[in-house]
């Protein structure tokens, strides 16, 4: 199948409660560039740093530290917190999603993290444009296409563009993310819908269309680092233990939904129960137990480590994970062209219907060189117990 760009498409399958992916495919001699390429919100993992060979037992299929007990440790906060972010302290937990039906998200497998500062609340577009005031950086999504990199593309192709929703018209009798992910020349942070869209009245919703560069450009200007996927679910689950969501194991507590996701018949109708079809302001709605907003739902947020299919398989034969990194490399069967890092916390396009990716163990992967109108960021700074561990990427 060909787009609107001159490039294939191969539609993967589509696997239970998996975000959008497309697979975009170019000839041999093209690099994998920023901006040109699809969407793949698609589900990940992260890898161990160093554990303790401590005793394993197997308990319900996977291998666990005997004595394992979950626990958000008593510490203080190190010093005043920097503006927008909050203390996490340090603890233990069982990392991913057991009983979701989500392959890549299990087994679940126990992780110690070490207490770190995260950022109360995504990115948001004011945050972001403060960024690019001060140093003039172009996102991966303003960029042009190099023709001498793709030299068999027309000039009009090679206009720099981003993916953003766009609902069928009409309901359809089976769900393949082709029919809704559109590419939009001109999509970019400042227009997210493409051109004749803007920022009014989103000053205080996440800032969207960001690749991994983009990211973590922001996070070098901020003094800051993309967080890793065990930093990013210890936080979510604000010291619940085996939950289903980031505020315990009610879709709607009290009736009423406390994050941003899709209601309705996806992808055609959004009835907005929540309140919002698109992103919504980043405190609608309310904390996690770590005084944390939107860790589950309005949009999904990167995170440093390399995503593998199989790594929570490899990290439950090893003991405690403490302080995982991910894998030295991505490795995605599905997309082995396409270097991907974990996503997290789902978006407002997430539905029971199609993407349960708001769980809070549940995992996504995105490949870096792309961004949609569901994807953004938040950041973490490490704390004294850290000063060892690298603040760079993988």
């Amino acid at each position: 199948m060909a787009n609107d760009r001159g490039r294939s498409v191969e539609q993967p399958p589509l696997a239970c409660g998996r975000g959008p992916s497309l697979r975009w495919t170019v000839s041999p001699h093209m690099s994998l560039r920023p901006t040109l390429l699809a969407l793949q919100l698609v589900l990940a993992g992260g890898l161990a740093g160093c554990r303790d060979k401590a005793e394993v037992a197997t308990l319900g299929g996977s291998s666990v530290e005997t004595g394992f007990v979950p626990a958000v440790r008593a510490e203080m906060s190190p010093g005043l917190a920097p503006e927008g972010m909050a203390w996490v302290p340090g603890g233990r937990f069982w990392m991913g999603c057991d009983g979701c039906n989500l392959p890549d998200a299990v087994p679940v497998h126990p992780v110690d993290v070490n207490g770190f500062w995260i950022d109360r609340t995504p990115v948001t577009n004011q945050e972001f444009e403060r960024f690019i005031a001060a140093t003039g950086y172009v996102t991966v999504a303003e960029r042009r296409l190099d023709p001498k990199e793709f030299p068999d593309l027309p000039k009009e192709r090679l206009e720099p563009g981003s993916i953003v929703f766009s609902p069928p018209k009409r309901d359809l009798p089976y769900l393949r993310s082709l029919d809704w992910w559109r590419w939009v020349p001109g999509a970019n942070w400042r227009q997210p819908e493409g051109p004749g869209s803007d920022l009014r009245g989103r000053a205080n919703h996440p800032v969207v269309h960001v690749t991994y560069e983009d990211a973590d450009a922001y996070a070098r200007w901020a003094g800051k680092r993309v967080p890793t996927e065990a930093e990013f679910e210890w936080a979510a689950r604000g010291g619940l233990d085996r939950k289903r969501y980031a505020w315990g194991n009610d879709l709607k507590p009290g009736g009423r939904y406390v994050a941003n996701i899709f209601e309705g018949r996806f992808p055609t109708h959004n009835t907005a129960e929540d309140g919002y079809v698109g992103t919504s302001p980043v405190t609608a709605f309310p904390p996690n137990g770590f005084g944390l907003y939107d860790m589950g739902g309005n949009v999904w947020e990167w995170t440093s480590d390399w995503y593998r299919a199989d790594w929570y398989a490899r990290l439950a034969a090893a003991g405690v994970a403490r302080n995982p990194t991910g894998p030295p490399t991505s490795l995605d069967p599905s997309h082995p062209d396409s270097p991907t890092r974990v996503i997290r916390g789902g978006s407002y396009l997430c539905s029971d219907q199609f993407c349960t990716r708001y769980l809070v163990g549940s995992r996504g992967r995105g490949e870096v060189s792309t961004g949609s109108s569901n994807l953004g960021f938040r950041l973490v700074r490490s704390g004294p117990d850290s000063i060892g561990r690298s603040q760079g990427t993988q």
